[in-house]
């Protein structure tokens, strides 16, 4: 008859209106989520890491190719730097802060996400925010704080400065990608970091 089968999948079939229990039920939707477009062109989406109770929230913008390959959220020279960053200024590990991104897939062939796209990962950002309740929330770059806070504005106007976002401390930072393209701006990062220790 000229029809193909395949093996039965399981997706997930919550509404947006639902709210996850806890990061564990985050963690199985979003491996099992079918509600974008990104689905078809990862190798897996990537929920989170770290502390569930950390002081410090770390949130990228978009899984990046490297870190969709690797299934590693420290990866390639950018992921070296940003370690160098916990470790080596704010002295903590890696283990010790929660690492996400706003958009829990790789872009599909390295596109803008839409944003329909995002309306499909934006739930389960913000109830993760809601579990792990962080004294201060990092924005890497001006992408993940617009999709973060809602706000278009001059990233350089906000860049480093602390900001009260719901009941928390948001500070937007360059993201590491800018840095090594951009090696001249690590000073202020370095003094923008010092203003992320003393608020932890």
């Amino acid at each position: 008859m000229g029809f193909e089968y395949c093996d039965s999948f399981s997706i997930n079939q919550k509404s947006f209106s639902e709210k996850p229990h806890n990061l564990d039920e985050i963690k199985r939707d979003v491996l099992s989520c079918y509600l974008c477009d990104l689905s078809k062109s990862r190798s897996q989406s990537m929920s989170g890491y770290g502390n569930p109770n950390a002081d410090l929230m770390i949130i990228d913008y978009a899984v990046s190719l490297t870190e969709d390959s690797t299934n590693s959220y420290f990866c390639g020279r950018s992921g070296e730097m940003l370690k160098d960053m916990i470790e080596k200024v704010l002295n903590l590990k890696t283990e010790d802060v929660y690492f996400t991104h706003a958009i829990k897939c790789k872009p599909l062939n390295s596109n803008t996400p839409s944003n329909s796209e995002w309306d499909s990962c934006k739930n389960y950002l913000f109830s993760q925010i809601e579990f792990v309740k962080p004294k201060v929330i990092v924005t890497l770059g001006k992408d993940a704080y617009a999709k973060v806070t809602s706000e278009d504005q001059n990233f350089q106007s906000v860049r480093g400065h602390v900001i009260n976002f719901k009941d928390y401390k948001l500070i937007p930072i360059y993201h590491p990608n800018h840095l090594l393209r951009n090696p001249d701006d690590k000073k202020v990062t370095f003094n923008d970091l010092k203003t992320i220790k003393s608020c932890i």
